[in-house]
């Protein structure tokens, strides 16, 4: 992992970060998705569980499924997802379109009414998650400068597992952040870098 190159130059010559190799898919959710700040709570309850999901997987895997996922579970409407009863579980286990793990569609029924009771509360996820930002976030030049797991990220996990939601360790929390836009982690040389960081400073935090 350690000697895994920081930056790749594309077959169109745009530097991205390593993770994203020659994907086609993978290279428009690094130049058009990752990083940047969102505050929708679909979106975000989408991206939530799919970390979730990803979690002994690879993003790619996730990627290529997503409008599989999307269709399957009514596109992260999380009020309507948390109307799902065990036949809905029975039917989505046999759902190839998806990644048909029990105990992960089971956990997105329980986290979508677990979101509720945060948007109850908060008024909105997005107030909820917005929260755990941290005060800085130094750009990260290799990929060993890059965190698996942060004190922000560790924290927001424990308070959703207080909450009841599930598949929310440290490690999937932090890369829902860098997802979300919480955190820019576009490594320092990657053409997304400065771009990222721009939305971030407009975006009006919830």
């Amino acid at each position: 992992m350690s000697n895994a190159p920081s930056v790749i130059r594309g077959e169109d010559g745009v530097v991205r970060c390593w993770w994203c190799g020659s994907d086609p898919l993978y290279m428009q959710y690094h130049d058009q998705e990752w990083g940047c700040p969102v505050d929708d709570d679909r979106t975000l309850f989408e991206k939530i569980c799919l970390e979730g999901f990803q979690s002994g997987l690879s993003w790619l895997t996730i990627l290529r499924k997503r409008e599989g996922f999307r269709k399957a579970f009514m596109n992260f409407e999380f009020d309507k997802v948390a109307k799902f009863g065990a036949a809905d579980v029975e039917r989505l286990v046999q759902n190839a379109a998806i990644v048909r793990h029990r105990k992960k569609i089971e956990s997105t029924i329980n986290n979508a009414q677990r979101a509720r009771e945060v948007v109850d509360e908060f008024g909105s996820l997005a107030a909820f998650f917005w929260q755990f930002e941290p005060d800085a976030n130094k750009p990260p030049r290799t990929l060993s400068d890059v965190p698996g797991k942060t004190p922000e990220s560790t924290a927001l996990s424990k308070e959703l597992k207080r909450r009841g939601w599930s598949f929310v360790g440290p490690t999937t929390c932090y890369a829902f952040m860098q997802a979300m836009g919480m955190v820019n982690d576009h490594l320092k040389d990657c053409s997304r870098r400065t771009e990222v960081e721009r939305l971030r400073s407009e975006f009006q935090r919830p």
